[in-house]
Order: structure tokens, then C-alpha cells, then sequence
């Protein structure tokens, strides 16, 4: 039924979400600084970029598959040399400030996690096992059940962002302006560490 490949999709979804990495760390350091609004929108990008992996892989999209493979070499530069710049600046970040020089803006949120979930192709080849295990990969796969799974994909990782921001935005006010000075430091530590784990991680 296509009720449950759409139910699989939201279990896939969140699942994929779920592990705090570098998208989680920043959406986390944003809710604390930001709000809750600004943290969720920022897990929106990352999950319309799993999304759009995800209907890649449903659809068996081959050829996008095989380019991102072949360059994923640059795609992962590109990646790791933003998380740097990106732990960097906020490292230096001010807590008064550092909403002006992340981005406050949901476009600039939204839109910097997006590219960033997009430069790890490795997402694609995950999404590719979980729909060729569902028979749903490839040009023989049912595309109404495809859509559905891609429309459950987008929403479960959109709930885990949710709860997420949400859970988050509890704790802010704990959080003084010295208090959210380390967490600067911390957080753009930790991106800066992401960025050069993806830079000298493999490339195939």
C-alpha cells in the first residue's frame, strides 16, 4: 500500500536526521543564539536536501547519481573548506554579533544548510540502499509509491529538526551572554573539525 511506503519515508527520514553531526551542531549553536525558528528552518534546509537525494535514488535518476559520484571529490572541497570558514567565524563570533555574521535571515538559515547536506554525496549512496532494499530504486520502480516515500523522507527529518529546535529553545535562557561565548568557541571548534574530516576523508 502506498500508505506504508509513505510511513517508511517519515522512519527513514528522521533516521537519517537523527545522528548529531555537523548540521546538527549548527542547528543547536542557532537555536541557542537565534531562537527556536531560526534552528528549525535551518533543519529544513538539510532536509530538503535529503529530500532531493532521496528522489534522486527513488526515481533512479542514474545520471545525477553517476556525476555526483564522479565529483564528489570537489563537491566534498567545497564542503569541508565552508564548515572551516564557517567554525572559524563563529569561533570569533560575539554573542551580540554572531546572528549578523551567521545569517540572520531564514533564507541565509536555510539556505546554508542546504548546500552543506548537499556536499556530502554520501547521503545519496545511503538513500540508494534503503529504496533498492524497498525495490522502489531504479527505472522499474513504482513512482507514485517513490514520491510518497521522498514526501515521508522530507517529513520525518523535518520532525527530528522540530524537536530538535524545539527542545533547545527550553534551555536558551540558561544560556548568558558568557556562557554562549563558549559555546562559540565549542561549536566553531567542532565545524572546524568537521570541515577537516571531510577534507581529508576519502573522496571515493
Amino acid at each position: 500500500m502506498d500508505i506504508a511506503f509513505f510511513g517508511r519515508g517519515l522512519v527513514v527520514g528522521f533516521a537519517v536526521a537523527a545522528p548529531v553531526g555537523a548540521i546538527g551542531l549548527l542547528c543547536i549553536r542557532r537555536t541557542l543564539a537565534d531562537g527556536r525558528l531560526i534552528g528549525f528552518v535551518s533543519g529544513l534546509g538539510a532536509a530538503s536536501a535529503d529530500a532531493l537525494y532521496g528522489a534522486v535514488a527513488a526515481l533512479g535518476l542514474t545520471s545525477v547519481l553517476s556525476a555526483l559520484i564522479e565529483h564528489q571529490g570537489w563537491v566534498r572541497l567545497v564542503g569541508g573548506l565552508f564548515l572551516c570558514y564557517l567554525g572559524v567565524r563563529t569561533a570569533a563570533a560575539r554573542p551580540a554579533a554572531a546572528a549578523v555574521q551567521l545569517g540572520r535571515g531564514l533564507a541565509a538559515a536555510y539556505g546554508s544548510t542546504f548546500a552543506l547536506t548537499l556536499a556530502n554525496p554520501s547521503t545519496i549512496l545511503s538513500f540508494a540502499a534503503v529504496f533498492a532494499g524497498l525495490g522502489l530504486a531504479g527505472p522499474a520502480g513504482d513512482r507514485r509509491s517513490a514520491v510518497l516515500l521522498v514526501v515521508g523522507v522530507f517529513l520525518g527529518s523535518a520532525l527530528w529538526w522540530l524537536l530538535l529546535s524545539g527542545g533547545i529553545g527550553h534551555f536558551r535562557h540558561l544560556f548568558t551572554p558568557a556562557r554562549l561565548r563558549w559555546v562559540n568557541r565549542l561549536s566553531g571548534a567542532a565545524l572546524a573539525g568537521f570541515g577537516l574530516l571531510t577534507l581529508l576523508g576519502p573522496s571515493h
